[in-house]
């Protein structure tokens, strides 16, 4: 469920989990399109024959799992919005790093946490958001990032 927070009360989300996803399958289809509109054929991602004996099978591209956290929060509105927000912007990322492949057919899950949030200026707001995309069943996550999104309200 999306977490509507007040200007007045960001100090009380600072360093709290903010959404959890549902789990969702990274399968084939998904990972040889994202090879498709990036033009990133490797063949860990797309060759099974050649990528089985490397990792077991083929593994999503770290990209096609990080851009998950542009759409997952959405999809499942999950994650926090400021009340009275007119967009959020998407504002890049301060961190990241990958700690285990994603093999085809898991299924992932992405967990936020808010670090901080500052207003810039008025009306802007500037939330850093600790997000970890975890794989089931593998100890380590696939990654953790630190994601910045400008609220405008």
């Amino acid at each position: 469920m999306l977490k509507v927070v007040k200007t007045s009360e960001i100090e009380s989300v600072i360093g709290t989990e903010v959404g959890v996803s549902d789990w969702i399958v990274i399968d084939q289809e998904r990972i040889d399109k994202f090879a498709d509109a990036t033009m990133d054929h490797q063949f860990i991602h797309i060759d099974p024959e050649q990528a089985t004996p490397v990792f077991g099978s083929t593994i999503a591209h770290g990209f096609l799992s990080l851009s998950l956290i542009a759409g997952i929060p959405f999809e499942q509105e999950i994650g926090m919005v400021l009340e009275g927000t007119k967009m959020g912007l998407n504002y890049g990322l301060d961190k990241v790093r990958f700690l285990s492949p994603v093999p085809v057919n898991s299924e992932v899950r992405i967990i936020m946490k808010c670090m901080d949030i500052n207003e810039k200026n008025p009306g802007q707001y500037l939330a850093k958001f600790e997000v970890t995309m975890e794989i089931k069943g593998v100890e380590k996550p696939a990654y953790v990032a630190e994601a910045l999104t400008m609220f405008i309200v």
